[in-house]
């Protein structure tokens, strides 16, 4: 397909991305906001990266499907999304809240959510449907997945990513013959088909789902008639599967890395685990692509100030080494080292903050020490206070996750 035919006919997709998970296992960043709208790398949220995706694809017609505790997120894509698309030209931005159009339940699954959608799509009548996820961290062209589609005639077609065997019981697995189209699924499986010629290696599914409209509404309507799960995995594919006419495609990263990146950071630990690589040296995802822009909601903030030159008197030193210091942030004699510096943090004299992640208004007092913590939105850290080097004091005050890491959520009083 030539590239100017393929871009119009991409803007032709509708993007469905599905954003009203509760992101339990990430609790409590998500005490308050639902999982897309957890901040991610000083500045950005979790959706920002679908988003971005859906934009540099040339996809401009974009559906958010919310729904639980969602004011958060309503608010970061009307301040920092919407005004990007032109609705003059077709192209739109906008948040969907549960309808209860077709009855009064809430949505009971991934298809489900769609579902009940079903007036929406009816009335855009876009020729294809693009679902995904709005928390997952990843760098993906969807024209590719698009052409895809078109090359083999597919009535759907499922993005995937090489997982190694082991690994497989975590994922639902897709099962292809050699011309790539799809026999069967395997949902974590113990004993998974791996990839025809590689026996080390499995097809995962990244949940990222693109669909002839037209057919995925049959389907859609004809599942919501059934008891089932109302999931796509579960449900909609399988029943799919029978017709011979489902493919996989095979993720290719714009993160132009030797391995492939594509993260669900749904556990405080993987969480915690994927901020610190943007603070190595070589990050395995690279925020600084030009080739590749990340856009998200971003305040009028002042230029980030670092304090205070007193080393060779042993006194004060306002310094950040090997860290994101986002705008609005002071760090007035303390030290920052391998942390994650969300806007208008400040840091005060003779602090020590290392492996940590700060959002937004986080303030650590003087003489502070903090490490391998996360430190929500608005919190001040009392003068002295000690965080990450007494795991037994750390559980009596705190959350600690499996691996260590002190979570301080939003709203909490730190004594």
């Amino acid at each position: 397909m030539e590239r100017a035919t393929r871009e119009k006919e991409i803007r032709n997709v509708l993007a469905l991305i599905l954003a009203g998970g509760k992101g339990e296992r990430l609790h409590p960043l998500t005490i308050h906001r639902a999982k897309p709208a957890v901040p991610f790398g000083g500045k950005y949220r979790i959706i920002d990266f679908t988003l971005s995706n859906c934009i540099n694809s040339s996809i401009r017609r974009i559906v958010v499907i919310t729904q639980y505790k969602s004011l958060s997120l309503d608010r970061h894509l009307a301040l920092g999304w919407e005004h990007l698309l032109n609705p003059e030209l077709g192209e739109y931005i906008f948040t969907i809240p549960p309808q209860q159009r077709i009855d009064e339940r809430w949505y009971e699954g991934t298809a489900d959510a769609v579902f009940q959608n079903i007036y929406l799509i009816e009335k855009e009548n876009p020729p294809y449907i693009l679902i995904l996820s709005g928390d997952h961290i990843y760098k993906m062209n969807y024209a590719g997945m698009f052409d895809s589609h078109i090359g083999n005639h597919a009535m759907g077609t499922i993005a995937t990513i090489r997982i190694p065997r082991k690994d497989a019981p975590a994922f639902g697995i897709v099962e292809v013959d050699s011309g790539s189209r799809i026999i069967g699924f395997q949902e974590k499986p113990d004993q998974p088909k791996t990839i025809p010629g590689d026996t080390e290696y499995c097809y995962a599914s990244m949940g990222v789902y693109l669909f002839n409209t037209e057919e995925i509404i049959h389907q859609l309507k004809a599942d919501a008639g059934r008891s089932s799960a109302h999931d796509f995995g579960r449900n909609i594919l399988p029943e799919m599967l029978k017709t011979g006419r489902l493919y996989a495609y095979e993720f290719k990263d714009e993160n132009k890395k030797e391995a492939k990146y594509w993260r669900d950071v749904g556990t405080i630990d993987s969480y915690w685990e994927a901020n610190m690589d943007l603070v190595s040296v070589d990050p395995l995802f690279n925020l600084y692509d030009r080739d590749w822009p990340l856009r998200t909601s971003q305040g009028q903030y002042p230029p980030a100030k670092f304090v205070f030159a007193q080393e060779y008197r042993g006194g004060r030193l306002g310094l950040a080494l090997d860290s994101i210091v986002c705008g609005g942030c002071i760090i007035s004699g303390g030290r920052v080292q391998n942390s994650v510096l969300s806007p208008n943090v400040r840091i005060n004299s003779y602090a020590d903050v290392r492996e940590s992640i700060l959002m937004e208004n986080v303030e650590i007092g003087r003489n502070c020490k903090v490490r391998r913590a996360i430190i929500d939105k608005d919190i001040y850290i009392p003068a002295g206070t000690i965080i990450g080097y007494d795991a037994k004091a750390d559980q009596e005050r705190f959350l600690v996750s499996e691996g260590g890491i002190v979570v301080i959520p939003k709203g909490a009083e730190v004594q």
